[in-house]
């Protein structure tokens, strides 16, 4: 089992807005691609964070976008749609998305509109 699947979800997520805000973009913006993924509102969103949910429990809860398989690519070197593990590919969606905010790229295309 990888170590990343225990982490806490608040925890990443602080590195995540770090990366989105240092390119100029928005809390709004990751809120809303990290909606787009999971289905999570607003308050489901805040209670995750509040309870240190771990990626495994955080992606268990999610109601995946029925999209979420057009995202592909590389990330870290390995391509999305090679991942096997379906956990492991869930996150790097959300690791793909997050990149994709902090490179600018329109929400349309990032939400496979």
């Amino acid at each position: 089992m990888h170590r990343i699947y225990s982490t806490a979800f608040a925890d990443v997520y602080r590195l995540y807005l770090a990366k989105v805000e240092r390119k100029g973009h928005t809390e709004a913006e990751l809120d809303i691609v990290i909606a787009w993924l999971t289905g999570f509102d607003e308050a489901e969103l805040a209670q995750h964070l509040a309870d240190n949910t771990n990626f495994r429990d955080f992606f268990a809860a999610a109601r995946l976008n029925p999209n979420a398989e057009l995202i592909t690519g590389k990330i870290c070197g390995v391509r999305i749609e090679e991942i096997e593990d379906p956990l492991m590919r869930q996150i790097r969606y959300l690791d793909k998305l997050v990149g994709e905010v902090a490179n600018g790229r329109k929400l349309e295309k990032i939400l496979r509109t």
